[in-house]
């Protein structure tokens, strides 16, 4: 491993006078950080979902098949007005921002909408951030019975998963996209998302299975028709071997144990958040929202790239907040231990745990990752790095 710089790169350790956490009645993890679905599911067969290209456009054949697959748990599908319109100068927008806006808008306006499913990332969620009334979106923010709605997606939705952790105080799903490739080519996503859809989340381990170290894990199966109730998880081997989910990849950079709220997601999309009204005053957070934990993940990324995303994160104040930094994969990046060599230059010395290879991102198969969450992370010195939203208190 790659020995810990000590050059003016690396960041300072959050202040002791911040690890109280925060304070009774605050926004941060007393209130938001616990989620409901903790110990009730987000979804049930019959609950209204709207699905809608806040990003990257889509075509015909990936917008029927994410309609079917979502159809086929159980659920109604909304689909949004300009899900499959295209912006009029550049080909990688789904409509204007004031289309993807007004489907985005709408949808979490909808008092019968339970969840808004992001079809696709790509790029121009961040686009839409300005003209966005988090006033009004906060009035909406509870469906009918008192619960949050849920927001899934995973990429360039990075920029609504932060924007809704700050302005809403929500919980959301950082996870693999139905109107993507994962959800055609592989074996166990659909079923692995289903699972955090329609099951509680509290007690659940984050990142692939283990193997045969004795450590939790195991494997997640789909009925033959495809269909997903309450109970969805199987407590047996999934029926066809081929769908066993890869075995986790997990390692530990810098061992430890950290207890906090997940946040983060993709590493250009926190970088291009810097300085905006979502990422401002990074440096008090986790005095003002206790305790965190920060994952990165990217694709298609040079070495040299992701050293410039990590010096504006560094020199941003970002992991001043993080209790402990997760890494996900790094799909068509460089090399995994150039990667980890040089998060550890910046990150290194800091005094948290590290981990590596969590799977979340852009890996063929990732899993799912909630955010706005309580977690814990053990990251053992021997042996495979855990990490498991919270059970909820009493």
């Amino acid at each position: 491993m790659h020995s810990p710089s000590s050059t003016s790169n690396s960041v300072s350790r959050p202040s002791a006078s911040a690890t109280s956490g925060p304070a009774q009645g605050s926004s941060g993890l007393a209130q938001a950080g616990v989620s409901p679905y903790l110990d009730t599911a987000p979804l049930q067969t019959g609950d209204t979902v709207r699905l809608i290209a806040p990003a990257g456009p889509t075509d015909d054949e990936s917008l029927l098949r994410a309609i079917a697959q979502l159809e086929s748990w159980g659920l109604r599908v909304v689909v949004g007005d300009h899900v499959r319109a295209r912006h009029p100068r550049v080909k990688y927008l789904a409509g204007t921002d004031e289309q993807r806006r007004h489907d985005l808008v709408g949808a979490w306006c909808d008092p019968d909408t339970s969840a808004v499913i992001a079809l696709r990332g790509g790029f121009g969620a961040m686009r839409l951030l300005d003209g966005i009334d988090f006033d009004l979106m906060r009035r909406h923010a509870l469906r009918r019975d008192g619960r949050p709605k849920l927001l899934t997606g995973s990429s360039d939705i990075t920029a609504l998963h932060q924007a809704w952790d700050h302005h809403l105080q929500v919980a959301t799903l950082f996870c693999p996209m139905v109107g993507n490739d994962p959800f055609k080519n592989s074996s166990v996503v659909p079923a692995e998302v289903a699972t955090w859809l329609f099951e509680p989340w509290g007690g659940r381990e984050l990142g692939f299975p283990a193997g045969d170290n004795g450590a939790a894990g195991g494997e997640w199966s789909i009925s033959a028709d495809n269909q997903v109730g309450n109970q969805h998880k199987s407590t047996t081997p999934a029926a066809d071997p081929a769908a066993s989910r890869p075995l986790s990849r997990a390692r530990t950079l810098v061992p430890g144990t950290a207890k906090g709220r997940l946040g983060g997601g993709n590493l250009s999309l926190v970088a291009a958040g810097m300085g905006s009204p979502e990422l401002a005053g990074v440096r008090e957070l986790r005095e003002r929202l206790g305790p965190s934990i920060l994952m990165l993940e990217d694709v298609d990324e040079e070495l040299y790239r992701l050293d410039n995303l990590l010096v504006q994160l560094v020199r941003g104040g970002w992991f001043d907040s993080a209790d402990a930094v997760v890494l996900g994969s790094w799909q068509d990046c460089a090399e995994i231990d150039e990667v980890e060599a040089l998060v550890m230059d910046y990150l290194g010395d800091l005094g948290i745990p590290i981990v590596s290879e969590m799977g979340f991102g852009h890996d063929p198969d990732a899993p799912s990752t909630p955010l706005g969450v309580a977690v814990t992370l053990e990251a053992q010195a021997q042996g495979r790095p855990r990490m498991w939203v919270d059970r909820a208190c009493g």
